[in-house]
């Protein structure tokens, strides 16, 4: 792997590290008891139209084609916004939702638009125990620092990325009970910070 210079682009602009962020499990901590929401969360019922295609399909499946769709119960906190705002990286969503965590996290966050990540649709998986998501990270980050929230990060997604990955990377599993915590906001600014 070659050594990573953090600093300037070719135009001499100052390149900040990218945080890849996962809707599902840091955002929305789905794993959390049913009826045990986490405090600060809020709960939001979102019809997205990947979901309903999805669930549609599935419906169809079931003999059930004519039945309505129900929406897709999401916890959000509102304080995780300003609070990825803050942290010194470039936003850009790494999730499933993709496009449209723009129009359906991003509002209720108070976020701007934000890239995207656009998932081949093979999600191949790469073997050894890693993520699909990793494979196509690495190749979308092309060498530039980045830290990546996602609950299904483990310890071969850490070794792939170190061994195919030109630059520096911080994989941050993040409990899907619990969400985005303090301790997770810490670990990324002090991760950020010693980048030189």
């Amino acid at each position: 792997m070659g050594r990573y210079r953090a600093g300037q682009d070719q135009g001499g602009g100052l390149v900040r590290p990218v945080l890849l962020v996962d809707v599902d499990g840091p955002l929305n901590p789905y794993a959390a008891k049913l009826h045990r929401r986490p405090e600060g969360y809020e709960t939001h019922r979102l019809l997205t139209p990947r979901w309903e295609t999805a669930e549609r399909r599935r419906l169809t499946e079931w003999g059930l084609p004519g039945k309505p769709v129900k929406p897709l119960r999401v916890w959000l906190n509102p304080n995780h916004g300003p609070a990825l705002e803050t942290l010194p990286f470039d936003l850009v969503w790494a999730t499933t939702w993709e496009e449209e965590a723009n129009a359906f996290v991003a509002p209720v966050l108070g976020l701007p638009e934000l890239p995207f990540i656009a998932w081949s649709s093979q999600r191949a998986e790469p073997g050894g125990g890693v993520f699909w998501k990793t494979p196509e990270i690495v190749a979308w980050a092309k060498g530039r620092a980045f830290a990546w929230i996602d609950d299904e990060i483990t310890e071969a997604d850490r070794a792939w990325v170190n061994e195919h990955h030109d630059g520096p990377a911080l994989l941050h599993r993040v409990d899907p009970r619990l969400g985005l915590a303090n301790d997770d906001f810490a670990a990324l600014t002090a991760w950020a910070t010693v980048l030189d």
